[in-house]
């Protein structure tokens, strides 16, 4: 027995048992809470006003955040990209949305991959790369936050590395608030290994409170909200929420 396995071993001796009942009614209470606040509040959760609830969050939080239509945003955010003058955009063009941006961009913006170990170019990743673009699996409105689930074609680092972020989020995939989004999802079922949760640009303080944005990640955060359902592609295997 390792040294790990020892200490995991005594811990779970002493820790004091919890009846299967105990849980499910811990759960019981727990959505008893969110169900009844939610219906205090009053507000619809369809996907018009959760956007807007979204777009209102994101924007407190120094977000830069606007509504499109499916055939509309490619044009814009291409157009919006360039006028910022971003030059090299990293994303992932397996996805239909990453293609659909890719050929909406001007000469001046080229699309890069990530396709390469994070040690063969860090140097230019660091360097030269403008912006990175990732599509969100969901949202929550209450809190405007982008839940980015990493995988090979879009790791982490698209979202964290470049000085702009811009996420793609699908208005028929925001949830009303965190416990919505862990039940609708189902959470419990399949977690993926790194999941990411982004409500704004990175931004820290010192200790006499003076605010600094990009200390520890990307300084600005654009968010595209996708209004219209219909233009949401199917999922690929790798996005199927777990059943």
């Amino acid at each position: 027995m390792s040294a790990r396995d020892a200490i995991l071993a005594r811990l779970r001796a002493t820790a004091p048992g919890v009846a299967a009942t105990s849980d499910r009614a811990l759960d019981a209470r727990i959505d008893t809470h969110y169900d009844t606040r939610r219906s205090q509040a009053g507000t619809a959760h369809d996907p018009h006003t959760l956007a807007h609830t979204m777009q209102a969050a994101l924007t407190a939080s120094h977000a830069d955040v606007w509504c499109a239509t499916g055939d509309a945003w490619p044009a814009q955010l291409a157009a919006r990209l360039a006028e910022a003058g971003v030059r090299r955009l990293l994303l992932d063009p397996a996805r239909a949305e990453s293609a659909a941006l890719a050929r909406a961009l001007p000469d001046t913006v080229a699309p890069v991959p990530f396709d390469r170990p994070i040690d063969a170019w860090k140097a230019e990743l660091f360097d030269t790369i403008d912006a990175g673009f990732t599509v969100a699996r969901s949202g929550i409105a209450a809190t405007g936050t982008v839940v980015l689930a990493p995988d090979a074609g879009t790791p982490r680092t698209v979202s964290l590395v470049p000085p702009l972020h811009v996420a793609l989020v699908h208005a028929s995939t925001l949830h009303p608030d965190l416990h919505a989004a862990v039940h609708a999802e189902r959470w419990h079922a399949g977690m993926p290994t790194n999941l990411v949760l982004v409500s704004g640009p990175s931004k820290t303080s010192d200790i006499q409170q003076t605010l600094a944005y990009g200390a520890h990640g990307p300084r600005r955060l654009w968010v595209v909200i996708v209004t219209d359902s219909a233009a949401r592609p199917a999922a690929t295997a790798r996005e199927d929420l777990p059943q």
